[in-house]
């Protein structure tokens, strides 16, 4: 009974190491995760104190535990019971399903990420590529925007790098959750785009299971305070027009709000425009294939990051011109439902957008490839530098004059359309005979597009086509 027992050495090792994770997991882990809990606490709140729009525990729910939340709400469940009978398969697969799309939604915000590293990488990315600026901004406005209601901002989108941009500007107010398409689904990119809190959505998906889920989840960070970016254009402008709004996340937001009960929903316009976007040519070739969709290629995107890198050690890299954002008017949700004859929610939501859209196009600001754009494509024959000032003059006067915000760089009318033509002509846009500017009829397209971007300011649409 007292004989000693021998055991192999390898199986002696096994248990010493079984008994060691035994002891980690119940005695050590706990303490751990309590300790970083309690540290990861303090760093919201310090956030908190200094940021216009507080972090929302919402947001700091474990990824697990939102996930579960979601995939057993009422509404979700529903879903899945209806999905299966739809498709003659069992509930366990519907739900399995439902679960899968509920880990591809929820993110996973990471304050350290996002305040110690996105925000960061975000500023150097911006100002290495651009002169950023920031256009007109109502400051009392936003000031007084009620800290209790849920902001969203809805934004027109020119560039991926909006998202970029605006993370950058709006850091010193809040952290934004934005909705990314499946263009970003790409290791490692979307995992650093989930940690800083933002959800990835099948734009074209039209599976009712699929939508209840992404609507169940966006309802939830609604009620829950969740600061929010959005694009009601839905997709990148092909063109540079501003497009008509969509209304899948809107007609979400809207689904279970109730004037009465609800927490108020503030939307905040903004406007960005660019002197060179960074997919120009992208998009003006799939609006000319008639493409709808265009996917992230990493090795191009390499191969163009490296050139710039190149570009910078032999030094003739040079900025991409300015980058401009202007914030509008906020608009609540309970006042403007109020001021509505309601008769469903679905014309509400309609409404929205157009308001929504509307405002935005107000707060789009002017920047000198633009304007210089519009001006060539107005004119029937090359111009000299001197009737480009003149008439470029005559239009930031009338603009002006409207309250249209335009970025005239060192206050300088002259140098700004100098900035313009320069940024043009370097990118053979536009060309030079004997001092006479015309546009390179290979890159009308782009010229155009150029010239889109602010056409809604004026009376006329003339040059959308083109």
């Amino acid at each position: 009974m007292n004989n000693p027992v021998e055991i192999p050495f390898w199986l002696l090792a096994l248990l010493v190491i079984l008994a060691a994770v035994a002891i980690l997991d119940r005695l050590l882990m706990p303490s751990v995760r309590w300790y970083l809990r309690r540290r990861l606490n303090k760093v919201v709140e310090r956030l908190n104190d200094r940021l216009q729009l507080h972090i929302q525990p919402f947001k700091l729910t474990r990824r697990k535990v939102m996930i579960d939340r979601l995939i057993n709400d009422p509404a979700v469940m529903e879903a899945v019971i209806e999905h299966a009978r739809t498709e003659e398969i069992p509930e366990e697969i519907a739900r399995k399903t439902a679960e899968r799309y509920a880990h591809e939604i929820v993110p996973s915000f990471s304050a350290a990420t996002y305040f110690g590293f996105a925000i960061r990488v975000s500023r150097f990315i911006s100002n290495a590529f651009y002169r950023v600026r920031l256009g007109f901004m109502d400051d009392e406005a936003l000031r007084n925007v009620d800290p209790d209601s849920t902001v969203v901002f809805v934004m027109n989108h020119r560039s991926n790098m909006d998202y970029v941009l605006v993370t950058f500007l709006v850091a010193e107010r809040s952290a934004l959750s934005y909705a990314v398409g499946e263009w970003a689904r790409v290791w490692p990119l979307q995992q650093l785009i989930r940690a800083m809190g933002a959800y990835f959505i099948r734009r074209k998906s039209r599976n009712p299971l699929y939508r209840r889920v992404l609507a169940r989840y966006v309802q939830l960070a609604t009620q829950g305070g969740v600061t929010q970016a959005i694009f009601p254009e839905g997709g990148l402008s092909r063109d540079g027009t501003l497009g008509e709004p969509k209304l899948g996340l809107l007609s979400y937001i809207l689904g279970d709000f109730d004037p009465e009960t609800s927490r108020d929903v503030v939307f905040i316009p903004v406007g960005l425009n660019y002197d060179r976007v960074l997919e120009d040519r992208v998009l003006t070739s799939a609006r000319e294939d008639g493409k709808r969709r265009f996917r992230f290629q990493p090795l191009v995107f390499a191969g163009f990051t490296l050139k710039q890198i190149w570009l910078r050690l032999t030094g003739r890299f040079y900025r991409f011109g300015y980058a401009c954002v202007s914030f509008g008017e906020p608009v609540s949700l309970k006042e403007f439902i109020a001021s509505e004859d309601v008769e469903d929610m679905k014309s509400v939501t309609a409404d929205l957008g157009e308001r929504l859209i509307g405002e935005i196009a107000k707060v789009v600001p002017v920047l000198p490839v633009s304007l210089v754009s519009r001006v060539l494509l107005e004119a029937d024959a090359p111009l000299s530098m001197l009737e480009i000032k003149a008439r470029c003059n005559r239009h930031w006067q009338e603009l002006a004059e409207r309250g249209i915000y335009s970025h005239i760089p060192r206050a300088d009318a002259d140098y700004a359309v100098e900035v313009g033509l320069r940024m043009l002509t370097l990118r053979h846009l536009v060309q030079e005979t004997g001092g006479m500017f015309a546009i390179n009829p290979e890159n009308q397209a782009v010229v155009s597009y150029y010239a889109n971007a602010i056409v809604h300011h004026f009376a006329d649409r003339d040059i959308i086509n083109q």
